[in-house]
């Protein structure tokens, strides 16, 4: 995922949190909201409690990964935050891969 697809300041991950609407699964959460730019972007965070920072960064490679194979930045509507939860570590890669599918459907037919 390209840099430029990606939201990494903290002050538009709190904006967009506080404004956007939610959507959850047992792996995910979700914000989103009409994308703001050209393309489409995509925040990813989790919390200090799904690992170490070895951990934690190779589920954002994943879940990076997931979002680049899942999404047409381009042509996707909205600016999307993710929050990896705990569940994520109980359910392999595929499985993982189409619960994010699912809400990403989800939150371009609201």
């Amino acid at each position: 995922m390209k840099k430029k697809n990606r939201v990494r300041k903290a002050q538009e991950f709190q904006s967009l949190i506080h404004t956007a609407k939610k959507s959850t699964n047992e792996s995910f959460v979700m914000y989103f909201a009409d994308k703001k730019e050209k393309e489409a972007r995509i925040g990813i965070t989790l919390s200090k409690k799904m690992g170490k920072a070895v951990e934690r960064n190779l589920i954002k490679r994943q879940v990076r990964m997931m979002c680049q194979e899942l999404t047409d930045f381009s042509s996707y509507p909205k600016d999307v935050i993710l929050i990896v939860r705990y569940g994520y570590k109980n359910h392999s890669y595929t499985a993982n891969k189409n619960n994010l599918e699912k809400l990403l459907l989800k939150a371009t037919i609201i």
